[in-house]
């Protein structure tokens, strides 16, 4: 049924085949990254400080000059405070200057939409990505009963909603006008670039394809958690799916 609704693409038909690989890995051309979980040992990225310094070395050997690192706050597994974030930051950014690793590291978080969610935009400012622009991401499995008036209220408090990953929530597989209703919302959409290498499965990879493709993406983020996503991305960086980010006019120079 997948294949009927959206059809695939044949290898002959990328756009980009013309283009060289490039010989060095690097993402200079994105600049700034803003998903990740760098900060030490607050949810499930960066185990311990030595963790997160190696990451961000080699995001730093990747080209990228800052970093927009985004712990979870989801009440059920990574109960993380706009204090626990910002104390690890400060752990976090200490010891990159005194290591001189050459990046800059903000913190921000992705918010896990629920009820605690709801509750806690109401009583606290959020952390945010730039400006009022607030990361936001809810269950893959099925669609939040409350996701239409959670990002209601996200709009009506004056943010703007970023859905990170869409491509990975299944549920709106079988009709990509759901991402068209994300974005009449006033949502802005995040790509992962490990669904671009097919990291999650073929179906999140072709979704992202299509969405890069009609051109409802926005910000471009890593999602980087461990060395293992590091490895993906520098591979990414030297094969053909490079373009396919490197061509794309994201936001995150705006950054």
């Amino acid at each position: 049924m997948f294949s009927k609704l959206f059809g695939r693409k044949k290898k002959d038909e990328d756009p980009y085949s013309h283009l060289p690989v490039p010989e060095t890995p690097s993402w200079a051309v994105l600049g700034a990254d803003m998903h990740s979980h760098f900060l030490p040992g607050i949810d499930d990225g960066a185990k311990d400080l030595n963790d997160s310094l190696n990451l961000l070395r080699s995001m730093a050997g990747l080209g990228y000059k800052k970093i927009i690192t985004t712990p979870h706050v989801f009440i059920d597994y990574h109960p993380n405070t706009r204090q626990t974030i910002l104390a690890a930051w400060e752990k976090a950014n200490a010891a990159i200057k005194e290591e001189g690793i050459d990046i800059e590291l903000r913190p921000a978080a992705e918010y896990y939409i629920d009820d605690y969610f709801m509750h806690l935009m109401e009583k606290e400012e959020l952390l945010t990505i730039k400006g009022k622009e607030v990361l936001v991401e809810f269950s893959m499995v099925y669609e939040p009963p409350i996701l239409a008036q959670a990002l209601f209220n996200l709009r009506t408090a004056g943010y703007k909603p970023i859905i990170a990953h869409p491509e990975r929530y299944m549920f709106f597989h079988r009709d990509l006008s759901k991402y068209e209703e994300l974005k009449d919302r006033g949502c802005m959409l995040q790509l992962n670039m490990l669904s671009i290498a097919g990291y999650y499965g073929g179906n999140v990879k072709h979704v992202a394809e299509k969405l890069l493709a009609k051109g409802m993406y926005d910000y471009c983020g890593t999602d980087a958690h461990h060395e293992k996503h590091m490895a993906v991305l520098t591979a990414m960086a030297t094969s053909r799916d490079y373009h396919k980010i490197a061509q794309y006019p994201f936001r995150n120079s705006q950054l």
